[in-house]
């Protein structure tokens, strides 16, 4: 496995913060109680991510990419990481998080595959990874915690080629995650939302940086910077109670236990926390 050590653009002290937010905990670090680095740790982390998060598969469509060039910005501890590389990419992976990275390139090591995993700001992205076409240029989750999410597309461009496909996840504005927060923390004091969104958008509490965006905010942001949005849509709303996932236990809240699955799904499309995005460079 190659690493490399070149980070460029931290003189933000928001993004330093960013960067310490996710280095205290990174994502994802506690989906299995075992010993982290271990193999054990890695199955259970996997199982859990896919098990809750199901809609992630077939957005990533990991297959898909067998023999193909990914560039992965935001891989935090490699989940998706380690499956781009399982079904045969040449993955190239950037993260904030020098911890998230070690545990991403202990994981490779466990795994005994290979990929180049960069510490690097998705906002001068090029300062670290040399520009050039990828096929895929995948970002889950990331561009809405940095605070200059068009600069961090703007570098993005420079990893595409005509035929090049971005595949991006950012939260939804409109969303159920979005009326939950204000509900529990803000005591439906909705007029404070965006602060609300950024303190609790986490399972850390704290976010320094937390963006949400309608699907009509999210296709002028991409087009704004270059891009041809292909699909937008909506996913995932988070139904277990989080005591007992706490605990592992997966016990839905009593209002979606009863709910008939095409009833869920539907409620997930529209008022999905994760707003999925496909997108081309414009020609």
């Amino acid at each position: 496995m190659k690493s490399t050590e070149d980070i460029g653009g931290f003189d933000s002290p928001l993004l330093e913060r960013v960067r310490k937010f996710w280095d205290d905990r990174p994502c994802n670090i506690r989906h299995s109680p075992k010993e982290v680095g271990t193999l054990e740790y890695f199955e259970q982390v996997r199982e859990r991510r896919y098990f809750v998060e199901q809609h992630i598969a077939g957005f990533t469509q990991f297959e898909r990419w067998e023999g193909k060039s990914v560039l992965e910005v935001g891989c935090g501890i490699g989940t998706d990481t380690i499956e781009f590389a399982k079904a045969g990419a040449r993955v190239t992976a950037v993260d904030l998080s020098p911890k998230s990275l070690e545990i991403a390139r202990r994981r490779f090591e466990v795994y005994g595959l290979d990929a180049t995993l960069v510490e690097a700001n998705a906002e001068t992205l090029s300062k670290a990874i040399p520009p050039r076409p990828y096929d895929l240029v995948y970002s889950w989750g990331v561009i809405h915690h940095t605070p200059n999410p068009g600069d961090a597309l703007e570098e993005f461009r420079k990893y595409c080629g005509r035929e090049t496909e971005v595949r991006v996840m950012v939260y939804a504005k409109w969303s159920w995650k979005v009326l939950w927060i204000i509900v529990k923390f803000g005591k439906g004091m909705f007029w404070k939302w965006r602060k609300l969104v950024g303190e609790y958008s986490e399972a850390q509490e704290g976010s320094p940086v937390t963006y949400v965006y309608s699907a009509r905010e999210a296709r002028v942001l991409f087009e704004a910077h270059g891009f041809e949005v292909l699909s937008i849509g909506k996913d995932f709303i988070f139904p277990f109670s989080v005591p007992y996932y706490r605990k592992y236990q997966y016990r839905k809240v009593w209002y979606f236990r009863w709910m008939p699955r095409f009833l869920f799904r539907a409620l997930e499309r529209f008022l999905g926390w994760n707003l999925l995005i496909v997108a081309r460079v414009q020609a």
